[in-house]
């Protein structure tokens, strides 16, 4: 060993990869509360200087801590600590934006993109629609400050919401744009939560390693009246929620 590995803390020739070296050392660290949840880690380049090593290196090993949930790779941003698991209720008035602002967050919508298409059988018999009639699909981020809590899909009746997707994209929030489209109120009429492995898309926008588990939240939401206005597929990075069941 050279005394640059030496300084770096790294041991070779043992049978433990500088990598996986580097990601016990951040992993230490991190449990120490040397970098705190949400906190930005050195740069790939800064870690590969204090480690000795070639960025390739520290980018596997970042790698590992991501595929671990320990943190968040955030594309041109850098490195992040994860936050603890926001609790995130289930119940008849479930709001994204009040329940990531109760846990002191600042809460966010992105529309992606959006369209018009004909609804299938799914989302006709949420909707209470005729096969094939027409509805707005969005598909959007949610995020709790900088980092990606979910991704949605979301189906709604025209022409009832058709300015719904530019209201969404001007407010951020969903319940901001029910309102905006004169639905002040709405409730939950039915969720049924199941668990599966991210796609690459899906996990692009979550920030998560690909094949991370996901929890997918699929509901109807109603108006006062009664009436369908929403059926949508919410996919929750599952590290980042702990969904909470209740009345």
């Amino acid at each position: 060993m050279d005394a640059q590995e030496q300084a770096a803390g790294l041991v070779r020739g043992e049978g433990l990869t500088a990598w996986r070296q580097i990601a016990d050392a951040l992993t230490a660290e991190i449990a120490a509360g040397r970098y705190a949840p949400g906190q930005q880690l050195p740069a790939e380049a800064a870690l590969a200087t204090r480690f000795a090593v070639n960025r390739h290196t520290v980018r596997r090993a970042l790698a590992a801590l991501a595929e671990g949930g320990l943190v968040r790779a955030s594309q041109g941003r850098g490195t992040f600590v994860e936050e603890a698991p926001l609790a995130y209720p289930i119940g008849p008035r479930t709001r994204f934006s009040e329940i990531v602002a109760g846990a002191g967050r600042e809460a966010w919508g992105d529309l992606i993109a959006s369209a018009t298409i004909p609804a299938g059988p799914e989302q006709a018999a949420a909707l209470a629609l005729a096969s094939a009639a027409p509805i707005l699909e969005l598909l959007t981020v949610h995020r709790a400050d900088s980092a990606p809590l979910s991704t949605a899909l979301t189906w709604l009746p025209l022409p009832r919401f058709a300015g719904f997707a530019e209201a969404y994209a001007e407010r951020g929030s969903i319940t901001r744009a029910f309102a905006a489209c004169g639905v002040h109120d709405y409730t939950r009429l039915s969720t049924r939560i199941r668990a599966r492995p991210a796609d690459a898309a899906e996990a692009q926008r979550l920030d998560i390693a690909p094949g991370r588990v996901v929890l997918v939240v699929s509901s109807v939401n109603i108006d006062p009246a009664g009436v369908p206005i929403q059926a949508n597929r919410t996919l929750f990075a599952a590290d980042r929620v702990e969904l909470v069941i209740g009345g």
